[in-house]
């Protein structure tokens, strides 16, 4: 008894499986080209001007940040700043992305020396 139910629950359960894949299958075909055109048409006219949007607002706020910040002025704390061993490249006391405007030395800003 019990391998006869095997046996129906199994071919009911391939049978249900793939029949409703093949009716879901056949039911979206026709509508991928569709969707496709969708969202290529969101991306154009909706995500890449939106990007463009955010672009122009984030260089707009950070002119406006740079026209009124100002340095702060360097006070020589003993804790920063401490150069145990050289740095491996150029003169040894400017780090590897060294700004001249923002990063001060040891001893203070480059440009006020």
């Amino acid at each position: 008894m019990s391998a006869l139910r095997f046996i129906f629950t199994n071919t009911s359960r391939r049978y249900l499986s793939t029949s409703a894949f093949r009716s879901s299958q056949s039911a979206t075909v026709g509508e991928h080209g569709q969707s496709a055109n969708t969202w290529k048409y969101l991306s154009f006219f909706v995500a890449f001007p939106g990007v463009a949007l955010c672009m122009v607002n984030a260089y707009k706020g950070e002119m406006e940040h740079k026209a009124h910040a100002h340095r702060p002025e360097f006070v020589a704390y003993p804790h920063l700043r401490i150069r145990n061993k050289a740095f491996p490249w150029g003169d040894g006391n400017h780090s590897l992305f060294h700004n001249s405007h923002q990063n001060p030395l040891p001893e203070g800003y480059e440009d006020e020396e």
